[in-house]
């Protein structure tokens, strides 16, 4: 306690508008550490990821560069073994520090889309110890994607919608992908995350992407519960979203103004 005490003040710096940028990073254990690019997570309410989508806008290839062989050299140091997500606050070009998810994450299908790198397939081969066998040159940036989280939910007043699934339609066609343990006549239980779907689409630029996601979403139905589509459906219409390089408050500025 004495310690504690007598201890100098720890300065923190206020972010006012940041962003939430991750980076994501395998590694063995062995001493091969990589990075497959960053998310842009901050479509958020409460804290809550809504939408996520790689790569982030605005980001430069020297601030990814920058960042990421950071994440891998930490890996390395650490001896840290299995997939894992780096995750900042960024803003006016700087990196701040969150914390590192030392597991997959939900958003991962945007970072396989664009490095054609099947995450969970790596993430056991390491968790096998088995060595790696990629590295960084290895990995290759292309095109754009987005991921919509679906949740059983009121689009308006976000009160959790378990119940009976009557129809599910899942979308399709290129650069559509879709992440659900849906069908029709499945029992949404009340007692576990309301996430029920991942909608994941890819272009080859980040206008297509968003365009199949508009599309997507009109081709998803669920109906017996609700669900966030139409939130969803206000997010990718939004011109500002639409421009890219929305904030962390962003999102929740925009419900309080409907």
């Amino acid at each position: 306690m004495l310690l504690l005490a007598t201890a100098p003040s720890i300065w923190k710096k206020f972010l006012e508008n940041p962003r939430h940028i991750e980076i994501q990073v395998l590694a063995d254990g062995k001493g091969n550490a990589i990075y497959l690019a960053e998310r842009d997570c901050s479509m958020q309410r409460r804290h809550q990821k809504v939408l996520e989508e790689a790569t982030a806008p605005g980001i430069t290839p020297e601030q990814r560069a920058f960042i990421g062989e950071r994440c891998a050299q930490a890996c390395e140091l650490m001896k840290y073994r299995g997939v894992g997500t780096f995750e900042f606050l960024f803003e006016n070009g700087e990196f701040y520090f969150i914390e590192m998810n030392t597991r997959i994450q939900v958003e991962h299908p945007v970072t396989e889309m664009i490095t054609g790198i099947d995450l969970i397939k790596e993430q056991i081969k390491v968790a096998a110890d088995i060595p790696m066998t990629l590295t960084q040159n290895d990995i290759q940036i292309r095109g754009h994607a987005i991921e919509c989280r679906i949740n059983a939910e009121d689009p308006k007043t976000f009160v959790p919608s378990p119940g009976l699934v009557q129809l599910f339609h899942a979308p399709g066609g290129p650069g559509v992908r879709v992440d659900s343990h849906l069908y029709s006549g499945y029992r949404v239980p009340p007692y576990y995350d309301s996430l029920v779907a991942k909608i994941i689409t890819f272009g080859e630029d980040r206008h297509t992407a968003i365009m199949r996601m508009r599309n997507a979403l009109t081709e998803l139905h669920i109906d017996g519960i609700k669900t966030n589509i139409e939130l969803q459906q206000r997010i990718l219409h939004d011109k500002n979203f639409v421009k890219g390089g929305t904030n962390i408050h962003y999102l929740e500025t925009m419900l309080k103004q409907e």
